[in-house]
């Protein structure tokens, strides 16, 4: 297979996630490299930063792109960012084992599609999961 400038980035907000989880730097690393590994990316590098008073930030460089989250415990609050090129690596993958691992009250979601042309959204914008 050729080169190809396809992509999906996949965004969400999750909401309602608990206060340690959201400030455990060592966790959240751990699962974020478990993420990219769920979904067969190439790991180039990580980096982490404990902010304080709380939240983290979790930085995985991937050889298809990037896995990110960004978190404010105080608000139960995490964001999560996945962009991969190509069709072998579905970023959906990547956060679906996120969401299960924080276990959210409440998730909000979008998947564009770039790379050719126009961004394509596949998910509405203002899409809410309520989640059991």
């Amino acid at each position: 297979m050729g080169n190809t400038t396809f992509g999906r980035h996949v965004a969400v907000d999750t909401w309602g996630v608990d206060f340690d989880l959201l400030n455990n730097e060592d966790f959240l690393q751990v699962q974020m490299v478990e993420a990219a590994e769920a979904c067969d990316a190439t790991i180039l590098s990580v980096q982490s930063r404990q902010f304080e008073p709380h939240g983290v930030t979790v930085l995985v460089m991937l050889a298809e792109s990037h896995l990110s989250i960004h978190t404010h415990p105080e608000r139960g609050f995490a964001a999560i960012d996945c962009y991969t090129c190509g069709e072998l690596v579905d970023p959906q993958l990547a956060v679906d084992y996120l969401v299960s691992a924080l276990n959210p009250e409440k998730i909000f979601s979008k998947t564009l599609v770039r790379g050719n042309g126009e961004l394509d959204v596949e998910q509405p914008v203002k899409q809410q999961i309520e989640l059991v």
